[in-house]
């Protein structure tokens, strides 16, 4: 899998390796991943900003993005920036999420965008959990907006659990 990723590395270009790393692993581990086809905007040490189209993979009953989907999608902005930081640590660390709650403020009715800015207090609990050497817990939270839609309001928030422990 290494020899695979280092040679997509050198071939495809950096703004669409990130989306092509995503819906791989998807593919490989956690097909729901894939199916919803999530588009990494941003994934730096600070920031993981991924997409989620409406359409009618994701839509529910009612035409807006189903809640299950938005789950997924916060699950994927919240552990792209640990497992980023987490394979920059060098470091063998499992991640899972412990817990997980959701807020809707408004149905979203188009694309949709996830993002996590916690990159740098990511970073210190990887450096605890290494210390430690026990399983840490530290919750992310990651804000949903609809830019075509509403513009930078935030609809929808998650707060997951990142639980972390070295191998």
């Amino acid at each position: 899998m290494k020899a695979l990723v280092k040679t997509v590395e050198s071939v495809i270009p950096v703004k669409w390796r990130d989306t092509l790393y995503v819906n791989l692993f998807g593919f490989a581990k956690i097909p729901m991943i894939a199916f919803i086809s999530p588009k990494v905007l941003s994934l730096t040490e600070q920031e993981c900003e991924i997409k989620i189209p409406l359409r009618y993979r994701t839509k529910n009953h009612l035409g807006s993005m189903y809640f299950g989907v938005l789950c997924a999608a916060a699950d994927i902005a919240g552990g792209l920036l640990a497992m980023k930081l987490i394979d920059q640590s060098g470091h063998k660390i499992s991640l899972v999420f412990k817990d997980f709650k959701a807020e809707f403020f408004k149905r979203i009715e188009g694309d949709c965008h996830l993002k996590n800015t916690q990159g740098a207090e990511v970073q210190e609990f990887i450096k605890k959990v290494i210390a430690s050497g026990e399983r840490e817990n530290m919750t992310v939270v990651v804000d949903a907006t609809v830019p075509s839609k509403s513009g930078d309001e935030v609809v929808a928030r998650f707060e997951l659990t990142l639980s972390l422990k070295k191998r």
